[in-house]
């Protein structure tokens, strides 16, 4: 008793965050089952066949129909010569097809590669070549791309599908009337290439193809810039997913009522962010998933959120500062009330946001943090805990988190109570679901993954209750005159300023001072404010050196497609 009591508190010193769990999410979930999220969905489709799984644009999808859908996409594939570990292509945005072809594709026993849409000719070229992906999905008015660097890469399967054909009957008249050909849909196939639909009627009935697949398999591909910013493929396994949908599952399960309450899926699934930190999650709780293909249209956004009325929506800052500046929230014409829950990455979320979206919903909204390396082993604020300004939260169960010397990477930090007397480090993190690696290459893996560690290249602390904070990226720290200055701290306080409505911050080269810290700012509508008064406003909450010696007025900074504010494109634009 008294062994096991020291133990105790051996741990709570060395995970001082567990003590700040919400009741009833246990401190661990080990052993975690030998499944797969294709086990899940197959579950669902026993357990409750006519439940919705999708919604899609007023159409639902039940647990069956998915399950039947993704069973004839994988029959499809293994009959076009898809082989256990070969990678196919997913070029299209959250759709009823992305979904299911992801499933179908895991059934086939490949590795599902979902890609950005939006990329450019030549970035889709230097993916496939990255990947090696032979086999192909793509919606119709990404198709010309596909087929003009066709030539160029292992591509021979391209298999195409109309974002009408999961349409409600009534919109696919008008989509097909009104937006088919402008949007480019409308297209004719190359001879050799396969309509998505039809490849599942000609499989329809099929039961899940005779292969084997493992919780260890690799499961998924997902294009990263890395922790060194160099573009890379991280690899996750089947298992990885899971246990990832456990942690973030029983993390929320205090709020979130399982089947019953919808989720919405407007994060991309090419994105760690989507994929395992909402639909790995949703599948477990075996949540209807609102399925939003575009994340930017905030007029589609809210639209869903008032015909689907969601318990829960994940985002980032732009997002939700959007939803509550759009002209119905304001003037009360749409309502927030169905969000309980509501969580943001990707950005820092200031307070003013925190407490009028949450007045908004009269919901919560939370903090969290997950990098595509981790495949979600995430830190986020308990949902009925403390809150604290700054942080992004604690580890979730069976994740752990320590602070070390950005140099060497080899002295742990200790934790601390706040800013500045608190040292800033390297945070490292280990969990049972980190990537196996980045495909083909080991050298760079070894230099992320060490012993069992990965090294995520953000510095932070841990405060004494072992809630982190996150003070920016290793590799964007500008260094003025020698000095460190964080461009997420000046960001913070430019983005304070009531005139203000976003910022981006970066180093800009300097011939005095070797690099300069430089300011992008955006004001809100009908506001005024000079560079001359931002400086003094940032004077009075910053150190001199860390005070931008440029600032430069926008109407929009460029943004990824989840909505983060692109440091470096700024500092190389002119």
């Amino acid at each position: 008793m008294k062994r096991a009591l020291q133990g105790r508190k051996a741990t709570m010193k060395t995970k001082p965050w567990l003590k700040h769990y919400d009741e009833g999410v246990p401190h661990t979930l080990k052993p975690y089952p030998q499944r797969t999220l294709i086990d899940i969905v197959r579950e669902s489709a026993a357990q409750r066949p006519d439940h919705p799984a999708l919604l899609f644009k007023g159409r639902a999808m039940s647990n069956a129909d998915l399950e039947r859908l993704s069973n004839a996409f994988a029959n499809a594939l293994v009959q076009l010569g898809v082989k256990k570990g070969d990678r196919v292509a997913l070029l299209l945005p959250n759709t009823p097809q992305l979904v299911l072809a992801l499933l179908g594709a895991w059934k086939a026993g490949a590795i599902a590669v979902p890609m950005n849409p939006l990329y450019t000719e030549q970035e889709l070229e230097s993916s496939f070549l990255e990947c090696g992906a032979e086999t192909v999905l793509v919606l119709t008015r990404f198709y010309a791309k596909v087929k003009a660097l066709q030539p160029r890469t292992k591509v021979r399967n391209v298999i195409a599908t109309n974002i009408k054909e999961y349409l409600p009957p009534a919109l696919r008249v008008l989509f097909t009337l009104l937006r088919e050909k402008k949007e480019g849909d409308r297209i004719t196939l190359h001879p050799g290439d396969l309509w998505l639909a039809d490849l599942l009627n000609k499989h329809a009935g099929a039961r899940r193809p005779k292969v084997a697949v493992k919780p260890k398999d690799p499961a998924v591909m997902l294009f990263t810039g890395g922790t060194t910013g160099t573009p890379k493929v991280a690899v996750g396994t089947h298992h990885a997913l899971l246990i990832s949908g456990m942690q973030i599952h029983a993390w929320f399960k205090n709020m979130l009522v399982d089947w019953e309450e919808p989720l919405m899926l407007n994060m991309p699934l090419f994105h760690v962010y989507g994929l395992a930190g909402v639909f790995a999650a949703g599948l477990i709780g075996h949540a209807p998933l609102a399925v939003v293909p575009n994340p930017r249209d905030i007029n589609d956004m809210l639209a869903t959120i008032q015909k689907v009325k969601p318990a829960f929506l994940p985002g980032v800052p732009t997002l939700f500062i959007a939803l509550l500046n759009h002209p119905k929230v304001q003037a009360g014409k749409a309502s927030l009330k169905s969000l309980k829950l509501s969580i943001s990455g990707a950005a820092s979320l200031l307070a003013d946001t925190k407490e009028r979206f949450e007045r908004a919903t009269g919901g919560r909204i939370i903090e969290g943090f997950g990098i595509t390396e981790s495949m979600m082993a995430a830190v986020i604020t308990p949902p009925k805990g403390q809150y604290k300004p700054g942080a992004v939260g604690i580890p979730l169960p069976d994740v752990e988190i320590r602070i070390v010397d950005a140099d060497t990477g080899k002295k742990e930090l200790p934790t601390c109570k706040a800013l500045p007397t608190c040292q800033v480090g390297e945070i490292i993190m280990r969990a049972p679901q980190l990537m196996k690696g980045y495909w083909k290459k080991p050298a760079e893996t070894a230099n992320v993954i060490r012993n069992g560690w990965l090294y995520t290249g953000d510095l932070g602390y841990l405060d004494e209750d072992g809630y982190m904070y996150i003070v920016d990226r290793k590799k964007d720290v500008i260094k003025p005159s020698g000095f460190q200055v964080w461009p997420r701290e000046v960001e913070e306080v430019i983005a304070s300023h009531p005139a203000v409505a976003e910022v981006g911050v970066a180093g800009v080269p300097d011939p005095y001072q070797g690099q300069a810290v430089k300011a992008w700012v955006v004001l809100r509508p009908g506001q005024k404010v000079t560079a001359d008064e931002l400086r003094a406003y940032c004077r009075r909450k910053l150190a001199a050196y860390k005070v931008p010696k440029h600032i430069e007025f926008r109407s929009s900074l460029p943004k990824s497609t989840i909505g983060k504010v692109l440091r470096r494109v700024l500092a190389q634009q002119k």
